[in-house]
């Protein structure tokens, strides 16, 4: 056999992937698996099809060609890949090819029927599987048959859909090629697909079971529902038997074909409950083999079965180390904070080691333990209590997994679960000096680290920065911080309480907060207001804005000074930076670009606002928030003293909205304060980088991105290029893992099993069609629906209703040119919901799947105050 083009199915694994594919490199590694069986056969290698491709010089061009096409020009790609596989299949197989193929096939029978099945490299990898993307034959007869599928199989590398998924995935086509496997056909009396855990929940405990007659390709292409079996534990708990009225047959000649199923046949089980397991212990075998859950095709011939493909399944979300094997419940850290976007290992590592709570790493996201505090049930209320009124999805998912009384441990009260969560620190005097003093501390504890930073440089800044993350931690944590931060939150929840109970009025301290003082989120929103007013007169400078091509254009600040009254836009613009520079979308990740590095990221928004605003619109919002939240204190005063006992309840009321107006704004500011630190953080490390780039260690600055602090610490301390090729494969592996996740949905609650649960609201006393959330700021609206992923995109004009999937601090320029917000993370007390009520937005958030299921452009009504919106006919 010659084994530059052909190769032996059983000689081969899983790390010949650039010689036989993805497909072809498993199923090597499979049949060398202790009691499992693949059906024999060949491969042809790679090697071959870079042959073939070379006899060609033109899909050379054709290739530049669909490089530069546009990845949503579907037409291009379907005439361009159309003609890539005329001209693969139209290049006759060399002699000597084909001559070691036929010798190939000699050794398992000339004239047996074989299955030839297409085996890219970029595929049936742990990050995409590519299922489906290539073709595959059954039932091939003959040498001249099997060449010619051999060159089908060749040509659909460039199927419109791979190549669509390729371009994706953000894969060179260039850099795929295509091995072939020619298999012995089974011809089986049931096949179809095992999964080892539940594709659907992540469960990694329950695997499921397809199951039809005859060859899998009835399933496949949806031809029959197949039989559905749940196996947990050696056992079969689970099982829906469908009516198969067809099965795909094979051809004595070559080919398949459809048939009708026996009646008396239709609606027995294709396979029996032993075999069943039988079949996921195999599973299990091949699971604990490539080391992750699989994605098995399996058949059975005369009660054996035969696995004819194993892949990765690519869509569940990784489950955090634990390094135990008890059960463990672990909370989403990025609904909470407004982030569900996968961060780099640096800022992971980042906001682990300057939180203030142990976190697991998964995914790209970060996660909570909770195991503990739900197990005792002290801790448990107090757990549930905080994290529903942050996100009650997260709350009725926790209770989902309580509810089934035996995954989470019963510990007594006063165990290790703790001190109850959420319980509510010492109450303060409600005084707005105290605000001021923890403002200023914070403000001469980040004066003190950008002083003393300034200093310190390669390992020494590493040591000084573990302990200013100390320092980080004790601001955030100070006692009078936390106990000004729920004074406000708890008054809020007091006059929603009582005023509903007392006056029937839902949510009114959404009004009594509007324009709280100290609130520097929604002053960086007001601010720029500002900005725009000094660039509205100038209409050179407006001009200019209007027509940069890229919001990335970091220079626009230096060409603005060339133009009739640019100085004073620039200035206007880097004092606003002066103060807000360091936020941006997804700021907890301290590898996202900064306002202050990208300042071209706001021009969108100061236009917006110079067209849909008259001068002064700051001073004025403010001003008329300011007045309404009166007006409604008054009024609620009046209405309240006209009650029994009136006189009390006014005099109650009156002093929690106070402390309401005291505390509430500065809600915002830790957050402010930790994103301040971050900045500061992030420039030395940045000059580290740039000293690491001119030693030659790294090629590029953001490459430290992709590795934590601790090992950028050990790379900055080696400054050495010894290992250079094994720190870029390191940087290469976690860039692709990176893109990776970005597939994956984080889900709110997870467990060790791997079950992801998004809970649910439960409600019935919404419209039928409506969609549910969590009513955060009072008021309906009713507008046009922009859905915007990337606030760089926005486009926004006044009236305008914003759908997103979650907004950090850094979305807060927009609040102010909207009518009202949807969103599909949040609670009650996270940002977006606290600068949606201090600027009057009615707002929904929680609303899972909002920026799918709400269409850009849709008019909807926002029902703010019950927590629903509408889609409008």
């Amino acid at each position: 056999m010659n084994e530059q083009y052909v190769q032996d199915l059983q000689l081969v694994d899983e790390t010949q992937v650039a010689v036989v594919g993805g497909k072809g490199a498993h199923l090597g590694a499979l049949s060398r698996i202790e009691g499992v069986r693949v059906p024999e056969g060949f491969c042809v290698t790679t090697e071959a099809f870079r042959r073939i491709i070379a006899q060609a010089p033109s899909v050379d061009d054709l290739l530049d060609r669909l490089s530069r096409v546009d990845p949503d020009d579907r037409e291009a790609i379907r005439t361009l890949s159309a003609q890539i596989r005329r001209t693969v299949e139209g290049i006759p197989v060399p002699d000597d090819l084909a001559a070691a193929i036929t010798r190939a096939l000699a050794r398992f029978g000339e004239q047996a029927a074989y299955a030839v099945r297409s085996s890219a490299t970029a595929e049936d990898l742990p990050t995409a599987s590519f299922a489906g993307q290539q073709d595959t034959y059954l039932n091939v007869v003959g040498p001249a048959a099997i060449l010619r599928h051999i060159s089908r199989c060749w040509a659909s590398l460039f199927t419109e859909r791979a190549v669509t998924y390729r371009r994706r995935n953000g894969i060179d086509h260039r850099t795929v090629h295509m091995a072939v496997v020619v298999q012995r056909m089974a011809f089986p009396h049931a096949s179809g697909i095992l999964f080892t855990a539940d594709p659907v929940t992540g469960n990694r405990k329950v695997a499921t079971v397809d199951a039809g007659f005859g060859l899998g390709e009835a399933l496949v292409s949806g031809l029959v529902n197949p039989d559905v079996f749940t196996v947990r534990d050696g056992e079969v708990v689970a099982r829906a038997i469908a009516a198969k009225q067809r099965a795909v047959t094979a051809l004595p000649a070559g080919g398949t074909q459809e048939v009708a199923i026996d009646v008396q046949q239709q609606e027995q089980p294709a396979l029996t409950d032993a075999q069943v397991v039988r079949l996921v212990r195999l599973g299990r075998r091949i699971e604990a083999h490539f080391g992750s859950p699989q994605d098995i095709e399996w058949c059975l011939v005369d009660d054996d079965f035969r696995i004819v493909q194993s892949r990765p399944i690519t869509t569940l979300f990784p489950v955090p180390e634990s390094g135990d094997r008890e059960n463990h419940v672990y909370v989403s850290v990025g609904h909470g904070q407004m982030m569900t976007d996968p961060m780099k290992p640096l800022g992971l590592s980042m906001w682990r080691l300057t939180a203030m709570v142990p976190m697991q790493e998964a995914g790209g996201r970060l996660f909570v333990d909770v195991t503990r505090r739900l197990a005792s049930p002290a801790s448990r209320a107090g757990l549930l209590d905080a994290l529903g009124k942050g996100d009650p999805l997260i709350r009725d998912a926790l209770e989902t997994v309580l509810d089934r009384g035996d995954f989470v441990p019963s510990l007594p009260d006063g165990g290790p679960g703790g001190p109850p969560a959420g319980a509510a620190p010492a109450p303060i005097e409600t005084d707005p000096a105290l605000v001021t003093e923890l403002i200023e501390c914070s403000r001469v504890s980040i004066a003190a680290l950008e002083r003393d930073i300034r200093t310190k440089s390669g390992p020494a800044l590493f040591d000084f920065l573990l302990e200013a993350f100390e320092e980080h931690k004790r601001v955030l944590g100070d006692p009078l911080s936390m106990q000004a931060i729920m004074a406000g939150m708890e008054a809020t929840w007091w006059l929603n309480d009582k005023l509903q109970e007392w006056l029937g009025e839902k949510n009114a301290a959404d009004t009594l907060t509007l324009s709280a003082p100290d609130n520097i989120t929604s002053e960086m929103g007001l601010a720029l207001l500002d900005v725009a007013d000094v660039i509205r007169p100038l209409p050179e400078v407006v001009a200019f804005l209007q027509g940069l091509k890229c919001v990335e254009d970091e220079a626009f600040l230096d060409g603005l000074a060339k133009l009739a009254g640019g100085a004073e836009a620039r200035d206007a613009v880097e004092a606003y930076l002066d103060r807000y520079g360091m936020r941006c979308v997804g700021e907890i990740d301290i590898t996202r670009p900064r306002w202050r590095e990208r300042p071209g990221t706001l021009v969108p928004v100061i236009l917006d606002n110079v067209r849909n605003f008259e001068p002064g619109a700051a001073e004025r919002r403010f001003e008329q928030g300011r007045q309404k939240a009166l007006q409604k204190e008054q009024d609620v005063l009046s209405r309240l003293r006209a009650l029994p006992d009136g006189e009390r309840k006014a005099e109650e009321t009156k002093q929690m909205i106070d402390r309401v107006r005291t505390f509430i704004g500065y809600r915002e500011y830790p957050k402010y304060g930790i994103i301040s630190r971050y900045f500061v953080y992030k420039q030395a490390l940045m000059a580290e980088a740039e000293r690491l780039v001119r030693a030659g260690v790294i090629p590029e600055r953001e490459d430290v991105f992709h590795l934590t602090f601790q090992e950028l610490h050990e790379v900055v301390r080696s400054n050495s290029v010894d290992d250079r090729q094994t720190l870029q494969q390191l940087v290469q592996q976690r860039k692709e893992a990176f893109r990776a996740y970005h597939a994956l949905t984080p889900p709110r609650v997870l467990t060790s099993d791997g079950e992801a649960l998004t809970g649910a609201y439960r409600r019935d006393d919404v419209p039928a069609g409506a969609l549910v959330g969590v009513p955060v700021s009072a008021g309906t609206v009713e507008g046009r629906a922009r859905v915007v992923l990337d606030m760089a995109d926005a486009d926004l004009e006044a009236g305008d209703i914003l759908v997103t999937a979650f907004t950090d601090p850094s979305w807060s320029p927009l609040f102010v040119g909207i009518a009202g917000l949807v969103t599909e993370v949040g609670g009650l007390m996270t940002h977006g919901a606290v600068i949606a009520r201090e600027y009057g937005l009615p707002a929904v958030v929680g609303v899972e799947r909002a920026t799918r299921l709400i269409l850009d452009g849709q008019r909807i009504r926002v029902h703010g105050t019950d927590g629903y919106i509408e889609i409008l006919p």
